[in-house]
């Protein structure tokens, strides 16, 4: 009898998915791009010139190479799971690495980084597959610099919704990943140590000419279920059909299908205070304790 809790994620299996994909990620991860570019624009808010960069779930380092074209000064330390993804080239840098750049196969909840060594930690939708938010939060705070800043991206329950209720209408079980709410990864900040915490969302939304198109290139980024409380036997042909048809109340008058992707973002500082600027983008950014939980469950 499984005794895991069913959003538990084995973190072995997680490797072992990003490992597989690591050769044709960077072509199917058109929304991990999107976020990504959001996230770099926000880092613009901040007066600094960072010597030592951390960026936690590099992946095939795309994010990495950015702040290394960003920051040329700095040293930029990018830490994965997957030791595949790490080795992996991106398309845009195809002959050699930064000279500023250090690769580390390493998990985010037990960082090989030096004790307040870092001055600028970034993450891009990495936290959606740890356990224990608290952990990795402490370990972020630790590496920190007093006056460093912490700069994230994750999803939320709203992420993949038209899927999960397309599911529930065929089993019980499943089928899609948790993940947290906006007020429970703000609610981690401050116990961890860090400073000032504001977060913020948005919703993106992707076009599929089919939900067999959305879950290909789910499958294609690593992204499929990885929890305990997965479906562990073959599915039959008519619950996938079933579900297939489910989706099709989505479709557009323009004939597309559409996937919602509610995307977290979240900003930190360390023990002592730096100017933070205030955005001219339109973003609202909410203080942790002017946030307010959801009154309705969408994980299905």
């Amino acid at each position: 009898m499984n005794s895991l809790p069913p959003e538990y994620l084995d973190i072995h299996l997680v490797a072992q998915s990003f490992d597989r994909v690591a050769p044709t990620y960077e072509q199917w991860a058109r929304v991990q791009k999107t976020v990504e570019d959001d996230l770099l624009e926000r880092l613009d808010w901040i007066k600094m010139e960072p010597q030592q960069i951390l960026d936690v779930g590099a992946g095939i380092g795309r994010l990495s190479d950015a702040l290394s074209n960003k920051y040329h000064q700095a040293q930029v330390y990018a830490i994965d799971i997957s030791i595949k993804m790490l080795q992996t080239v991106p398309q845009s840098l195809p002959s050699s690495r930064f000279s500023n750049q250090h690769r580390v196969c390493a998990d985010a909840a037990y960082l090989p980084i030096a004790d307040e060594s870092i001055d600028l930690l970034v993450s891009n939708l990495m936290l959606q597959w740890c356990n224990d938010i608290h952990a990795v939060f402490a370990e972020f705070a630790r590496v920190l610099k007093p006056d460093g800043a912490l700069f994230f991206t994750t999803f939320g329950p709203d992420t993949l919704s038209e899927l999960r209720q397309c599911w529930a209408k065929v089993d019980n079980a499943r089928h899609v990943n948790l993940f947290a709410d906006m007020h429970d990864l703000g609610d981690a900040l401050l116990p961890a140590g860090l400073k000032n915490p504001v977060m913020d969302v948005d919703w993106l939304q992707f076009t599929y000419s089919d939900a067999k198109q959305l879950m290909k290139e789910l499958k294609a980024i690593g992204a499929h279920n990885l929890t305990a409380g997965r479906p562990r036997s073959l599915m039959g042909k008519n619950k996938f059909k079933a579900m297939l048809a489910a989706y099709e109340q989505y479709r557009s008058p323009e004939g597309g299908l559409p996937a919602t992707y509610e995307v977290i973002y979240g900003h930190a500082l360390g023990k002592q205070s730096i100017e933070l600027l205030a955005p001219d983008s339109g973003i609202v950014a909410i203080p942790i304790d002017r946030i307010g939980r959801r009154n309705n469950d969408n994980n299905g």
